[in-house]
């Protein structure tokens, strides 16, 4: 399979209107790997080391790295923050702030992605877990939000669960990459966790999200085989048939003769 090829920021502007983007958040470097051989458009993953271990393992795909909601505490911390993502391999930066700080970071000319709509940590200003722009108040709320990273010179924003139609009539009348996680096909590009996608979660699942594996019986299948193993391996120690010589380092009789020799004078 050919490599991807990498998408810059002048492409996702370009692509606008024209195609559906795909976005997978990643959570390992195998996860990343398989986005890339399946021709996933961008990714998104924590920084640190996992950062860097997404970046090699897709480095052929347009990655975001997120800043961690609650540890920036000002514009300048956001700055350094996103400066570290980028130097880690980063294409762009997400992150859930006002769009103040978002500005500060643009004016650096970091690629900086925002958050609209339903956004899980400040979800109590909407009434908890539950769509947002179902009124024509809210969604005009929404737009207004929209624009305000617009201004701020973000690249895009993640909308979460807003009305399909409110989302789609939003996504026209901004020029910057709309990011559906729940929000419909009007959008420029479609996000999901990748936890969702391969069946890994237990219990309740998103309305949003649709899986499309079931790794979770897979894992279940393997956990049960770790278990097969460890057991098999204590009941072999318990019973003496492990280590056997075949598992051990020989020596030859006149060398052990020689340390026991030695050992015994002290």
């Amino acid at each position: 399979m050919a490599p991807n090829k990498k998408l810059t920021v002048k492409d996702i502007f370009d692509l606008k209107g024209k195609r559906q983007l795909t976005e997978v958040f990643v959570s390992t470097a195998e996860e990343a790997a398989a986005c890339e051989a399946a021709g996933i458009d961008m990714l998104v993953t924590m920084g640190g080391d996992m950062l860097r271990a997404v970046r090699d393992a897709a480095p052929n795909t347009f990655v975001t790295g997120a800043l961690e909601y609650g540890k920036v505490v000002s514009a300048t911390d956001a700055v350094t923050q996103a400066f570290e993502r980028m130097n880690a391999g980063a294409d762009a930066v997400y992150a859930r702030m006002s769009p103040e700080w978002l500005r500060e970071m643009a004016k650096e000319h970091i690629p900086v992605v925002g958050h609209v709509g339903m956004i899980p940590q400040i979800r109590t200003w909407w009434g908890g877990f539950k769509a947002v722009g179902k009124t024509a108040d809210e969604a005009l709320r929404v737009y207004q939000h929209t624009l305000s990273h617009q201004e701020a010179g973000c690249i895009g924003v993640e909308m979460e669960v807003v009305p399909a139609r409110i989302a789609a009539e939003i996504a026209k009348r901004v020029d910057i990459c709309v990011l559906s996680m729940g929000s419909g096909d009007g959008c420029d590009a479609q996000y999901l966790f990748s936890c969702d996608i391969l069946g890994m979660n237990q219990g309740h699942v998103p309305r949003h999200a649709k899986v499309y594996g079931n790794l979770h019986s897979e894992l279940e299948r393997i956990q049960r085989l770790r278990a097969e193993a460890y057991l098999a391996y204590k009941n072999d120690v318990d019973a003496g048939r492990y280590a056997t010589p075949t598992n051990t380092v020989p020596v030859d009789d006149r060398e052990f003769e020689k340390f026991l020799s030695e050992i015994d004078r002290g």
